[in-house]
């Protein structure tokens, strides 16, 4: 006989990490495929006969499927549930991957690498509506934070074991083997997960506005989470912070180190590592800084402000040490972070049944303006190109870069301009149940 009164009880930690945690794991899928091309420049350049132009667009058709899927992303979470979607996501990701793996020109490439980023662009907006659900509301810029971590613990298996797995036995069979286990987390995703602890037996977390999905049609969701004003500004502000991480870690610093320093590829991955580390532990610790202040603006912008110091440092001194190289990347890597207290940010000055919604907005940002970034790093360094060539592969000297990377660091003071013009929330809803 099925009871007519709700669950009281609420789920236990262990269920409720265990439950996100394998969801969270598509997120690491998608952040390995986001950067692995920077171990594999030379090697792309060359198979596909293409400029540094030509290899930026390649690498951001992720980044531009990305974005766009971000708030079909949040729509389809809201309605559908997190489990049905990353499912599907993660067996579409599966195909991209080894249509990518098995291309033999350009179009087919730039195809499979379109069909992988817009199937992972539901892995991280997925994981905070799920968040909503099973974790307490002062806990979700840690939780999320954790998103950030174990996506960024993906692009540390890119670098340097990435590096090495492309020169033992090529990139084409390093990447089939990340399809099959993409795969079988598509099986894991369907089996394991819930969108909601009533599904167990449990007590939900969400806002009841949130539980009824009758309550805000997606066109409704859409219309107002866009006409908050902090949306847009948390907008601008997560993706201008996260795109030069993501530009440098992601496709650039690799090869800027190669050439300008002469470092070895899997060397000059462990530098882009760093800033990866960073990026991954500074999510949870901002996060978690956030929720102890009950503090939303304040941290989120001294983060951005420290991010703005290190590129600019980065751009200053030429002649830096390892050590003092290393440190710099991981201060950059770890300011960045801050961008995950934006997202809990824009979740507290919108609706509660817009959850979804508002997480693929704001994160659209922080890959579209990432992709964007990537494509034109390219095309800035191809525009101060000397002709220098090594086995068919461009070659670009420290001014070319230097002209690149300047863009960087006006991105990372745009961040800055932006949290200042927000509003603190105090880790409160804005939501009033008269809305």
């Amino acid at each position: 006989m099925t009871s007519l009164h709700p669950p009281s009880r609420l789920p236990p930690d262990s269920l409720a990490w265990l439950t996100w945690g394998l969801l969270a794991s598509l997120y690491f899928v998608g952040y390995f495929q986001r950067v692995a091309p920077a171990v594999m420049v030379d090697e792309l350049m060359r198979d596909f006969s293409i400029t540094a132009t030509m290899l930026g667009n390649l690498s951001a058709l992720y980044f531009y499927t990305y974005a766009a899927m971000q708030i079909p992303s949040g729509l389809l979470a809201d309605a559908a549930g997190p489990r049905r979607v990353a499912t599907a996501a993660a067996v579409v990701a599966a195909a991209g991957i080894v249509l990518f793996a098995q291309a033999e020109s350009l179009w087919m490439a730039s195809l499979g690498r379109a069909l992988i980023g817009a199937s992972v662009a539901v892995a991280f907006v997925a994981c905070m509506k799920l968040a909503g659900h099973w974790f307490p509301a002062n806990r979700f810029a840690t939780v999320t934070g954790i998103s950030l971590l174990i996506g960024n613990l993906g692009g540390v298996l890119a670098g340097v074991p990435l590096s090495e797995a492309v020169a033992s036995v090529g990139w084409r069979s390093a990447m089939l083997a990340s399809a099959g286990v993409t795969l079988v987390l598509a099986a894991v995703v369907w089996l394991g997960v819930r969108d909601d602890p009533s599904e167990r037996g449990y007590a939900s977390h969400a806002h009841p506005e949130a539980l009824n999905t009758a309550a805000m049609s997606p066109r409704r969701s859409l219309k107002r989470v866009i006409s908050e004003r902090d949306t847009w500004l948390l907008f601008f502000a997560g993706g201008l912070i996260a795109a030069p991480v993501l530009t440098f870690a992601g496709l650039w610093g690799v090869p800027y180190l190669v050439q300008v320093h002469g470092l070895e590829r899997s060397h000059a991955a462990g530098f882009t590592t760093t800033m990866l580390l960073g990026f991954a532990v500074g999510g949870p610790l901002l996060g978690a800084l956030s929720d102890r202040m009950g503090r939303r603006k304040l941290p989120y912008l001294g983060a951005t402000l420290v991010h703005a110091l290190g590129w600019l440092a980065f751009l200053l001194f030429d002649e830096l040490s390892a050590s003092a190289l290393t440190l710099l990347f991981a201060v950059i890597g770890f300011s960045a972070g801050g961008l995950i207290i934006g997202f809990a940010f824009a979740r507290e000055v919108n609706h509660p049944g817009a959850a979804g919604t508002v997480g693929g907005v704001v994160n659209m940002a922080v890959l579209g303006f990432a992709a964007i970034q990537q494509s034109a790093m390219g095309w800035i360094l191809d525009r101060n190109w000397q002709g220098a060539m090594i086995e068919g592969a461009r070659i670009y000297d420290a001014a070319a870069y230097h002209a690149a990377f300047l863009w960087l660091a006006f991105s990372a003071v745009g961040a800055v301009l932006f949290v200042a013009l927000t509003r603190e929330t105090y880790c409160r809803l804005r939501f009033d149940a008269g809305d």
